[in-house]
């Protein structure tokens, strides 16, 4: 699957999850109503995944767990904030780059619209 539809796919299940419950809550309530999605969507998923971190071709011992991983290659960060901040961006940034993942959104709930951004790594 093009990677385009699969976080056209990601986003599309936000948005349903934003239109039915919409600002205001915790990032926990969210994070599953998404879970609940994606399973709704047969979208492919793993919850808080442990993702490795090399530094000098050794494995850290500390790793990256970003709130999803989808489709086994595009991380996804979840927000629940009045509006998304530079270290908000930093942080999937960083991720990308330290996990080694080329693709990864960036998803606000806590906006009157849904807010997402799209970040690639390569």
């Amino acid at each position: 699957m093009e990677k385009d539809i699969k976080t056209h796919n990601i986003i599309g299940a936000a948005m349903e999850v934003h239109n039915q419950i919409g600002p205001g809550h915790l990032e926990k309530v969210y994070h599953e109503s998404l879970e609940i999605e994606f399973d709704i969507r047969k979208i492919p998923y793993i919850s808080e995944s442990n993702l490795k971190i090399d530094y000098k071709g050794k494995t850290l011992k500390t790793y990256y767990t970003p709130d999803f991983l989808v489709y086994d290659e595009v991380v996804v960060e979840i927000k629940s904030e009045k509006a998304l901040t530079r270290n908000d961006e930093a942080q999937i940034i960083n991720s990308l780059k330290s996990s080694k993942q080329k693709i990864g959104l960036l998803i606000n709930f806590g906006e009157t619209s849904l807010k997402f951004k799209r970040f690639i790594h390569f």
